[in-house]
């Protein structure tokens, strides 16, 4: 080997070797990180909808501890406060316990169906920060809240009336029509909520998940699909302040739209 050669040997890489190098490496990357975001993404709402099956599951067998009927209630407390999230009994909420640290709705799961398994009522996809450890520990101190919008009265009123609001547990086995004459079908799904930021001091702020391009839903016989939230038909936009008033109207809505989902 000639004295050149044995000397550029030595030196290893030039440096437009090591540019070319870099270059080719960022371009892989460039190619590659979104493909692993997108199948992260996808995992995530896998393990949402197996979280949603589960939560049938546990819906189910209460169901069948209480004679068909699903958990339930309590009775709405006085409203006192923008920062109570269920002023109505039987409104549509995806409250796990009320502020007294009563459990509400999906909550009433978690004293016996739900015991061992509680980070279902989580999803995994969720587009803010969230501790499902945290949230878990207020139930029975505090207001504490999961991920999916839980439909157990079709109740749309923001108050409840001195008299009650009429609303009526629903039933597995016979639950009845929606609002718009058909069959009530959707039992739950991922919570698609926006709100004023300014209501951050009161704990309102805005819930969602899958980047807001899809929702998982439960169904009454136990099923759980993931569909596109096209046109944001399962949005809940409240970020309007004339539209907090229909917060629940808008919140049942969204699930009489889910009850036609094939």
């Amino acid at each position: 080997m000639r004295l050149r050669d044995r000397s550029r040997a030595a030196a290893g890489f030039t440096m437009v070797e090591l540019l070319t190098v870099i270059a080719i490496i960022a371009l892989l990357a460039a190619l590659i990180l979104p493909c692993i975001a997108v199948a992260s993404q996808a995992g995530r709402r896998t393990a949402c909808l197996s979280n949603l099956r589960q939560v049938g599951l546990g819906i189910q067998s209460y169901a069948g501890d209480f004679d068909g009927r699903i958990p339930f209630g309590p009775t709405a407390p006085p409203f006192t406060s923008p920062s109570s999230f269920y002023p109505s009994t039987g409104a549509p909420t995806s409250l796990l316990s009320l502020q007294n640290g009563r459990p509400v709705g999906l909550g009433l799961l978690l004293a016996t169906h739900l015991a061992s398994q509680p980070r279902v009522l989580f999803c995994p996809g969720a587009d803010q920060p969230q501790d499902a450890g945290a949230e878990l520990s207020r139930v029975g101190t505090g207001q504490a809240q999961g991920s999916y919008y839980y439909r157990h009265g079709s109740n749309p009123l923001l108050f409840d009336t001195p008299t009650g609001n009429g609303a009526t547990q629903t039933r597995l086995d016979n639950p009845g029509l929606n609002r718009l004459g058909q069959p009530l079908r959707a039992l739950a799904l991922d919570t698609q909520f926006l709100s004023p930021p300014d209501l951050v001091n009161f704990d309102v702020r805005p819930r969602t998940h899958h980047r807001r391009s899809t929702v998982n839903i439960l169904f009454t016989d136990g099923h759980a699909v993931t569909r596109p939230n096209r046109d944001a038909r399962f949005t809940v936009d409240l970020r309007e302040y004339g539209d907090i008033r229909e917060a629940f109207d808008r919140i049942l809505s969204v699930l009489e739209r889910a009850d036609a989902v094939p």
